[in-house]
């Protein structure tokens, strides 16, 4: 469904000192420097897949976005989203496509949500019958009720992006584009808005493709992450792999009915955190069940449980060190 090849992008920026001179100075002579947003990145993702689209701030994740939806031109390299070229801007590529970024907005800040959905239904040229049905729908899963019917600008934050979510849907594109759509959002709603992007995936067999910085946006809906910075390309594997490579342990956490002496822990494990109640000591993969059974051996354990390392820690490992990492192989 999706195919980059080599794929890069350019900026040329305009760089001057401050100050008033500087300022006139300008005017008739500029300096310019060459921005790299996006090098040479290569990647393919098949159809219904869901993949994350990782990195920190100014790797080139929008930016790449930008590109496989039209809206800015590669410098160099090959780009096929369904079988077109993102560049020309079709109007069958339009139809099957969707970008929805979290701190944009397409709703119409003084009329109620529901005039958005008509006109995007005009134009996309969505039949009737199918936006109804659509329609009806996405109300439903995402619990909009009466919210469509009331001026954008009386909405909360989380319930415009549930209404933008819809208006983006519409038209039953085949490609979900989504940057940041969980940001400012509660936990609550952050999980009504996952909740819907893994059903409409699943009924409809589309393609997303995920940035997000909340990591439980990556684990609830991405099986595959990209990971670039600095506009390379640093992995692309299933999210699974890349926690065991970077992290190969398991974290025992252990409710205890009595506080423990700091002796009664040494050779169980590295210890991660201790309070009165709580330990949490992590432990290599491959030594996991003689560490739990020494574990109930040798504490007043009343609840335990087993975990891999948070995926905040995973990244920022990552992020450190780009430059050793080699991107997997996907055959």
């Amino acid at each position: 469904m999706i195919e980059a090849r080599e794929l890069t992008k350019h900026f040329k920026v305009h760089k001057r000192p401050p100050g008033f001179g500087a300022a006139m100075r300008s005017l008739v002579r500029r300096k310019y420097e060459t921005v790299v947003a996006v090098d040479g990145v290569s990647f393919s993702i098949a159809p219904g897949e869901r993949v994350g689209f990782l990195g920190p701030n100014g790797a080139g994740k929008t930016t790449t976005l930008k590109m496989l939806s039209g809206l800015l031109h590669p410098t160099s390299g090959e780009l096929r989203v369904g079988g077109f070229t993102p560049r020309e801007r079709e109007p069958a590529f339009l139809k099957q496509i969707t970008l929805v970024m979290g701190q944009k907005q397409q709703l119409l800040w003084d009329l109620p949500p529901a005039e958005t959905f008509d006109l995007n239904r005009a134009i996309y040229d969505v039949p009737l019958r199918q936006y109804r049905e659509t329609l009806a729908e996405v109300t439903e899963l995402l619990e909009l009720g009466d919210l469509v019917t009331k001026p954008t600008r009386q909405l909360s934050l989380g319930e415009r992006m549930k209404c933008e979510l819809a208006a983006s849907l519409l038209h039953r594109p085949r490609v979900l584009f989504l940057d940041e759509p969980t940001i400012g959002l509660d936990v609550s709603m952050q999980a009504t808005v996952r909740s819907f992007v893994r059903t409409y995936n699943e009924r409809y067999g589309a393609t997303v493709l995920l940035t997000s910085h909340y990591m439980e946006d990556v684990a609830a809906l991405c099986p595959r992450v990209i990971i670039i910075d600095r506009g390379r390309l640093v992995h692309d594997g299933p999210l699974e792999a890349l926690v065991h490579q970077i992290k190969p342990h398991k974290r025992i956490a252990v409710r205890l009915s009595a506080q423990v002496a700091a002796s009664q822990l040494e050779g169980l494990g590295q210890l991660i955190s201790q309070d009165e109640a709580q330990v949490v000591l992590q432990v290599p993969h491959e030594g996991l069940p003689d560490s739990v059974s020494r574990v109930l051996s040798r504490l007043p354990v009343v609840d335990l449980s087993i975990e891999d390392p948070p995926l905040e820690e995973v990244f920022r490992e990552i992020y450190k060190r780009p430059a050793t990492f080699i991107p997997q192989e996907r055959g």
